[in-house]
């Protein structure tokens, strides 16, 4: 009888593999430059904002009636409710809050929203594992790291373009990495882990067909929490898998080529944290929309402009911006719209930008009327940087304009504590009332205190 032969010894780990995954095993041990972690004390309770302001719209509704149905075992809660549920559940459920619209932050280069999708699985995790305020916050902070980087080892716009989701992608990863260091897992471990977590690697970038955003929900941050909660908590429970997707017979980078550079996911980690390059959204609406309200703001500032005056606003962004929000169905997401509400209000408020009664308005359409945009060639060769100008012409015969290089809230031009907080608290206090809401932001600025990430719960819930 023939006997099987004797294994062949593993294949040899790739510099990328071995860099990354000692990397995320050890990064929770290794304290963080004091910028960086006061800058991810921002994108926590900006994305905790989001999560919570998330649960009263139609995306964040669907999410938690759908793992509320699922029950499971008590080990997260879900912001914005008063689910407890299973780690992978309330992953899935946070992030699609947390892009239940477009109040969450966003990394141009790699052209990912990082928030909805990490922060919603270290939360899960921290929770399930009882972990520190330190250790969440360090955990962010390295989900950010290894997800943009993936993204921009597949290419950015290019793996775009060739009709992958780079936003589901990147915070996939950024995900399990997050929820691995959370976990423990050793280097070997994490090494599976982000096998598991290449195995479930997709999304497809039509999600502008969702009228509804709820489906672009579950894409941008739903599905990459889950799937890295769900890969972290499978090799927990001790399950083995691929040394080294990275590299090797029909690897992970092999698969999504041409455009892929796998050593730019190793590059620079633990020097160049990729949080200080991550922006806060100023106001609650599409990137695109970003510089054109900055610049109507400012000329309204400057000027004290009223709808009535202005004859025609004319606004430019990139091609790619004004193809992603003109004349969309949904408020957020429409930059004419957003234009004729900010020139009647004087700002834009979360309230007005979810507001889709205001859309039939005859006030408000008859402002929209004088709105036009363009696609510009000059803006569209500047990106990623989301640039945009307002012309707009007046009735008194005076012609204004304004062109914003560097968006409020972008790397470029950053908010401060002050402006995070004032962002944050309308949207947190609607939901859990104002002295919890006040709470919580104060408990995310002195995270560091916290013992037991457990103890946010309370705040959290509604």
């Amino acid at each position: 009888m023939k006997t099987r032969s004797k294994a062949k010894g593993k294949a040899a780990i790739s510099p990328v593999m071995r860099g990354v995954s000692s990397y995320i095993a050890t990064a929770l041990r290794k304290p963080i430059p004091a910028k960086v972690a006061e800058c991810t004390k921002h994108h926590l309770l900006d994305t905790l904002a989001a999560m919570v302001s998330g649960s009263k719209l139609l995306p964040g509704a669907r999410a938690l009636a759908y793992v509320k149905a699922q029950g499971g075992a008590r080990e997260a809660c879900v912001p914005g409710s008063r689910i407890v549920t299973t780690v992978v559940n309330a992953a899935l459920a946070g992030g699609m809050l947390a892009h239940a619209d477009e109040t969450d932050d966003s990394h141009a280069r790699s052209l990912t929203h990082p928030g909805c999708g990490i922060v919603p699985a270290a939360l899960a995790m921290a929770e399930r594992e009882g972990a520190s305020g330190t250790a969440l916050l360090r955990a962010v902070c390295l989900g950010y790291d290894i997800g943009t980087r993936l993204s921009l080892a597949l290419g950015g716009y290019a793996f775009s373009e060739a009709g992958h989701d780079t936003h589901a992608f990147g915070p996939m990863f950024g995900a399990a990495a997050a929820a691995g260091a959370l976990a423990g897992l050793s280097a070997d471990q994490v090494r599976h882990m982000l096998s598991y977590t290449a195995q479930q690697a997709s999304g497809l970038s039509n999600y502008a067909r969702d009228t509804e955003h709820v489906e672009k929900a579950f894409i941008f941050g739903g599905m990459p929490a889950r799937n890295g909660a769900a890969a972290a908590t499978m090799v927990a429970s001790g399950m083995s898998g691929i040394d080294d997707s990275f590299s090797g017979d029909r690897n992970f980078f092999y698969a999504f080529g041409p455009h892929s550079k796998p050593e730019l996911l190793a590059r620079s980690l633990g020097t160049t944290y990729e949080i200080l390059n991550t922006n806060i959204k100023r106001w609650s609406v599409g990137s695109p929309i970003q510089a054109p309200l900055d610049s109507l703001y400012e000329l309204i500032q400057k000027h004290g402009l009223k709808a009535a005056e202005v004859q025609k606003a004319v606004v430019r962004v990139s091609h790619r911006g004004a193809h992603t929000v003109g004349n969309r169905e949904m408020p957020d997401i429409c930059m004419q719209h957003m234009i004729a509400v900010m020139l009647l209000d004087g700002t834009a408020t979360f309230q007005a930008a979810h507001d889709e009664k205001r859309m039939r308005d005859p006030k408000v359409l008859a402002v929209r009327r004088r709105v036009e945009l363009y696609g510009d060639d000059a803006l569209q060769k500047a990106m990623p940087s989301r640039q945009g100008i307002v012309e707009l012409t007046l009735r008194d015969g005076r012609n204004l304009r304004h062109h914003t290089k560097a968006v409020r809230g972008t790397s470029d031009n950053p908010m401060n504590r002050r402006e995070v907080d004032e962002k944050s608290f309308p949207l947190l206090a609607p939901v859990l009332g104002q002295r919890r809401a006040r709470a919580l932001i104060d408990a995310v600025w002195g995270i560091e205190r916290i013992r037991d990430v457990r103890k946010l719960r309370a705040l959290l819930s509604a």
